[in-house]
């Protein structure tokens, strides 16, 4: 079979005056309109108008980017994925491409989500680092021998990984990988430690709100971020969508599973084509485009 893949970038997408031309078409602004009600402020003023930084907030970035991935997605010409993934944050948007959730109901747990997320940053010093020219591995076996909590978070492509924890044991960790030949191995500019066991917090208040929604099959599989497999049970994918925040996100093993099922064409839909260069990485035989807007 020969599929076609869909594929939704994270956190780190956004950029200045993302979606201003998405705007233009009546099905979006329907939808930026809505999305204004629910989050309760205009978001649409600070992914149109406001600078960088004013986008790093944190209750404006995950749902800028989700909103900015699903708009695109609703106004594609012939939206008919073979399969779906999403990297991270991500994945909530090809939950709602693929129809598994009702847009408001995901945009909630959008929202819900960064601002759990928020609240573990605060509660312990962490970060992220990008660890690039070492195996997986060699970066498994340092972190598992730092003191501290210092996990893989991130497997984005061979030879690049991004580790996450507490910041002392980052640090540490990165010392330990430059020693051992990695290229680079340095802090990235992000909230906290996302996608390790520091997220614990987090997840367990996301958890309640997963729970307490409703999600249905989605049209096509989902390749989950958790363990990298195709998934079309409501039950599961909720099950999976928790356990994502303190689990790494598998997005080399993910492309690699779409591939061996047929996927010979991914679509990145939303802000940026940080994914459509990581699949060529992943396998350079496979046909990459993006779709930022109208």
């Amino acid at each position: 079979m020969k599929a076609k893949a869909f594929v939704f970038p994270g956190q780190g997408a956004q950029f200045p005056g993302m979606g201003k031309d998405l705007y233009e078409s009546p099905v979006a602004r329907e939808l930026f309109e809505q999305a204004n009600d629910i989050l309760g402020f205009r978001i649409t003023d600070v992914m149109f108008d406001g600078s960088e930084d004013d986008l790093k907030q944190t209750k404006v970035t995950q749902p800028a980017v989700f909103l900015h991935s699903v708009i695109t997605a609703k106004i594609y010409p012939d939206f008919k994925p073979d399969m779906v993934a999403g990297h991270s944050l991500g994945e909530f948007s090809a939950l709602v491409a693929a129809g598994a959730l009702e847009f408001d109901n995901g945009l909630r747990l959008v929202a819900a989500r960064a601002q759990a997320m928020q609240r573990a940053c605060e509660l312990q010093a962490s970060t992220m680092a990008a660890v690039l020219g070492l195996d997986d591995a060699t970066v498994e076996r340092i972190c598992s021998e730092t003191e501290g909590v210092a996990v893989p978070a991130n497997y984005n492509c061979p030879g690049q990984i991004v580790i996450s924890g507490a910041l002392a044991a980052v640090e540490a960790a990165c010392a330990k990988l430059k020693a051992a030949g990695a290229k680079r191995a340095m802090l990235l500019p992000v909230g906290g430690g996302f996608h390790s066991p520091l997220m614990e917090p987090a997840r367990l208040e996301l958890e309640e709100a997963i729970g307490a929604t409703v999600f249905a099959a989605p049209l096509c599989p989902i390749y989950q971020n958790v363990d990298a497999n195709p998934c079309s049970d409501p039950k599961q994918i909720k099950l999976n969508l928790v356990t994502q925040l303190t689990a790494p996100v598998r997005w080399t093993q993910s492309v690699q599973n779409m591939i061996a099922d047929g996927a010979v064409s991914f679509v990145e839909l939303g802000p940026g084509s940080v994914l459509q260069g990581l699949i060529k990485k992943i396998d350079k035989s496979v046909e990459t485009s993006g779709k930022q807007g109208v």
